[in-house]
């Protein structure tokens, strides 16, 4: 079994998600008291959102790169970063590190494409929504066309992330108004619309809606799964 490397801690309401589904997985395929082995790094999420909203991408590049550097140092053979939106800063990191990085964008096309999906929607949090970083790997890389949602929508679906998913914070109210918007996205044509952000799948699950959706802290999970067992 490989050693998988979490960044995590952004927030680290996603990170327990993260740690929750790898664990249980192991559990399910080998089973008895097998675990993940895992080696994390959790960083203090308020440093990198101040600095994200600032837009001083490069410090928050160098504070992950570091702690990247130390998880490699505790043994991981692979990487995972426990966020899609911090994969802005993917390639700065990997530039520090001789082990591999498993990309969110990548696992969550990969499925799609299983899945049949050429048009999909994405919610997640503004810098994800609007930035090329994302969206444009899954659209160059895989051919799969990516919808997001008005302007005014993304305010309400970052808003709620920063203010109360990564809080802990889960109300009706705001699961309707995503839910709303995945139906506006539905009406545009997508055929899926992505969970692009880790903390969106404690508040919407596909129980909630017929719209076909992909929670990318799950299908990242999966991957690190079979990664670490060789079947990946």
């Amino acid at each position: 079994m490989k050693t998988i490397g979490l960044l995590g801690g952004m927030s680290w309401e996603s990170t327990v998600s993260y740690y929750t589904a790898i664990n249980h997985g192991i559990k399910e395929r080998l089973g008895g008291l097998n675990s993940a082995k895992i080696c994390m790094y959790s960083v203090n999420f308020a440093e990198i959102e101040e600095l994200q909203h600032k837009g001083l991408w490069d410090k928050t590049a160098q504070i992950l790169s570091d702690a990247a550097v130390s998880i490699e140092a505790g043994g991981a053979d692979f990487l995972l970063i426990c966020t899609n939106t911090m994969h802005k800063v993917a390639p700065q990191i990997e530039s520090h590190i001789s082990i591999p990085i498993l990309h969110i964008a990548d696992a969550t096309a990969e499925t799609l494409i299983l899945h049949g999906i050429r048009k999909v929607g994405l919610l997640g949090t503004r810098f994800t929504m609007d930035q090329d970083f994302y969206k444009k790997r899954i659209t160059d890389k895989y051919g799969i066309s990516v919808v997001v949602p008005s302007s005014k929508d993304k305010n309400t679906i970052h808003n709620i992330i920063y203010e109360e998913l990564c809080q802990g914070i889960i109300t009706e109210q705001s699961r309707d108004a995503y839910l709303k918007v995945i139906d506006k996205l539905k009406h545009e044509g997508a055929e899926a619309v992505i969970l692009g952000c880790t903390e969106i799948a404690l508040l919407v699950q596909q129980k909630h809606t017929n719209v076909p959706l992909f929670d990318t802290t799950a299908i990242h999970a999966n991957a690190a799964i079979l990664r670490s067992l060789g079947e990946g």
